[in-house]
């Protein structure tokens, strides 16, 4: 291959390892989950390793592992319309509020469920 050729060459400039910070709690990671997916669906691009802090997985990541809990039948419909809706609001359900004692509990059962798998990748400290 001539010289000019191989110069020419694409090859990814890997720079040196970030340190990414892993979330406190699934609820933590579940909200910027929900955060980054709703700018996604905005229009934002989503980049790794640009944002505020650098953080060890990808919002599909807990996507997936919600899909595989899911599938498994640890979760039920029910959790993750609980989820989607005070992942909306960006706040856990309140346990002052009469309304919310069952969002409450189901909230609680399905970050219970989710905190396992996000530990295993990483995504959780």
């Amino acid at each position: 291959m001539p010289a000019a050729a191989a110069e020419r060459r694409y090859a990814p400039v890997l720079s040196g390892p970030t340190r990414t910070e892993p979330f406190a709690s699934a609820e933590e990671a579940w909200f910027w989950t929900f955060a980054a997916l709703t700018a996604r669906n905005a229009g934002a691009r989503i980049v790794a390793g640009l944002g505020i802090k650098p953080r060890p997985c990808e919002p599909d990541d807990v996507i997936r592992c919600l899909d595989r809990l899911y599938r498994q039948r640890r979760i039920e419909i029910a959790h993750l319309r609980v989820l989607r809706r005070f992942g909306d609001q960006q706040v856990p359900p309140d346990p002052r509020h009469p309304g919310d004692h069952s969002a409450l509990r189901l909230w609680r059962e399905a970050l219970d469920r989710l905190e396992w798998p996000l530990r295993m990748k990483g995504i959780v400290a």
